[in-house]
């Protein structure tokens, strides 16, 4: 079961004269998402959490109608949950075809991609969603969106919606044939992909909707939207951007921004590089920054989250630029020399984009680390899944040490550091894991089919005995014999052998989705 949540903003940052100030006070705002629970009553009443009206006796009358009447105008001014998802529509975009991920994209689309041994990409922003008090949610899919919309279903069923009023729902829009401009194509772009059902948000189920949020579905972080929204409206913007500091090293692979004292962006470059690049270097300063965390982070990076006017974004799409077909190089750049009001909204705490096998490697790990880069384990806001009816994880005269054991794994006698190790793991005797991720499997092998593979000559779900693992992937349903040791002591960077279930990606070995992996055989 899940909790209903309810965010109350008594933390709005406020226009202040200096842009630092204003940077500062809205981060705190950002990293201060803590959703208090709530009964179901109460949430269907929209009440506010931890308001007691006064009693007062008789005699006192014109007391308590005065307090009554500070009570009332307190809750009234309040915003609950169910006027969020009124307000508030969001639109995860499912991502390409994911070719920078693969071979983990072979058969799954990008934020279906499990991740910190239980999760899948796709749930932190649905969950980002649900604790900020969001319940519109449309998903686009274009690319192997099987696993996707199976996890969706199974996981955010939202019935009829009553537990947000009758206003909440969950709805997959797969890319389809539709008439006019464009309409028999692929999704061409994020912009495009949305473009193709703008209608939808002036549908009549969307009537009360004012805001859109837009949200990438391959993202590592925890947020409040609706600080996000509420900071939008505060400046009354067309576009808000959501944004962080960047480094050099990284800062090429984003939208990079310019702002005023006022946080609005002045100028935006896509992706620059060389002189390019250079040109988009400020004084991060203003974000509230130190002067030596300035000098480390001289650039102004988009997260690649929007929020839109509703009526400003149909404009844009339908209207304004209607053969642009991506947010980021073109329709938000666009906005922005043509006078429109576009805003940047600074966010400072944890984020990853998940879009490398690298970053997903890192990132996973980051998760086991002690503290954790990311902390999944936040009962103010939860991260959800799938609802799985596993056994607790089973482990015997085991060394652990820095890592993540999901429910239903078996361990015996073997040493895992610094790892993740998947739903359902099997790991054998005297095997080493070590910087390594498991990814489990999707079903358990009885005792009985275990002795019938091996009599066939094949080899068991799991890692098999005395197997060392280290800088590898080990997708979902691997069979991994005995005495294996897969851990590119070569130190190759690429490698393509699909035939025999192996790639390298940047350094970093995977084993394919249901490979198998011979007894002895050293990688």
């Amino acid at each position: 079961h899940r909790p209903f949540l309810l965010s109350p903003r008594t933390d709005r940052p406020h226009a202040t004269t200096t842009p630092a100030a204003m940077f500062a006070a809205q981060s705190m705002s950002t990293q201060r998402m803590t959703p208090a629970l709530v009964g179901r009553k109460d949430y269907l009443k929209g009440t506010k959490v931890n308001t007691a009206r006064p009693r007062a006796s008789r005699p006192a009358a014109r007391t308590s109608t005065a307090a009554a009447a500070a009570v009332q105008a307190d809750e009234t001014q309040a915003p609950t949950a169910i006027s969020n998802s009124k307000s508030v529509a969001a639109v995860i975009l499912g991502g390409g075809a994911g070719t920078r991920l693969y071979p983990l994209t072979k058969s799954r689309a990008k934020p279906a991609v499990p991740i910190g041994g239980a999760y899948r990409l796709i749930d932190v922003p649905m969950s980002n969603c649900l604790n900020s008090g969001i319940s519109k949610m449309y998903i686009l899919t274009q690319f192997n969106s099987v696993s996707l919309n199976r996890h969706l279903a199974r996981t955010y069923n939202f019935g009829n919606g009553i537990m947000y009023g009758g206003n909440g729902f969950v709805e997959v829009l797969a890319a389809t044939q539709t008439p006019g401009l464009g309409g028999k194509e692929w999704f061409q772009g994020t912009a495009d992909a949305v473009r193709q059902y703008s209608w939808l948000f002036e549908d009549i189920k969307n009537k009360d909707v004012k805001d859109i949020i837009i949200l990438s579905g391959d993202h590592l972080y925890r947020m409040d939207y609706m600080a996000f929204v509420d900071r939008h409206r505060e400046v009354n913007a067309d576009i808000t951007v959501g944004c962080l500091p960047m480094d050099d090293e990284r800062a090429s692979d984003f939208g990079l921004m310019k702002i005023d004292s006022t946080g609005r962006i002045i100028e935006f470059s896509e992706k620059p590089e060389g002189d390019a690049l250079k040109a988009m270097q400020v004084d991060t300063t203003i974000l509230g920054l130190t002067a030596a965390e300035a000098a480390a982070s001289p650039y102004i990076a988009s997260m690649g989250i929007y929020v839109f006017k509703k009526s400003a974004l149909i404009s844009f799409l339908n209207t304004d630029y209607p053969k642009d077909n991506d947010f980021g190089g073109e329709i938000i750049p666009k906005a922005a020399a043509d006078g429109f009001h576009v805003q940047a909204y600074l966010f400072n705490g944890y984020w990853e984009d998940i879009g490398t096998i690298k970053s997903f490697f890192e990132a996973n790990l980051g998760l086991a680390k002690n503290p954790p880069q990311f902390e999944i384990y936040d009962a103010r806001a939860p991260i959800y899944t799938s609802p799985r009816f596993l056994p607790p994880a089973k482990i015997e005269k085991c060394h652990v040490k820095d890592a993540i054991i999901s429910h239903g794994c078996s361990l015996a006698d073997c040493s895992v550091e610094n790892a993740i190790v998947g739903l359902r793991s099997q790991v054998g005797k005297g095997c080493v894991i070590k910087r390594a991720m498991i990814i489990g499997a999707d079903f358990y092998e009885s005792d009985e089919q275990k002795a019938k593979v091996i009599a066939a000559g094949g080899i068991a779900v799991g890692i098999g005995e005395g197997c060392t693992i280290s800088n590898a992937i080990v997708d979902k349903n691997a069979r991994i014999g005995k005495n294996c040791t897969i851990t590119n002591a070569a130190g190759v960077q690429e490698l393509e052998d699909e035939d025999n279930g192996v790639y390298i990606r940047s350094g970093i070995v995977v084993i394919l989705r249901n490979a198998t992996i011979p007894d002895g055989t050293i990688i």
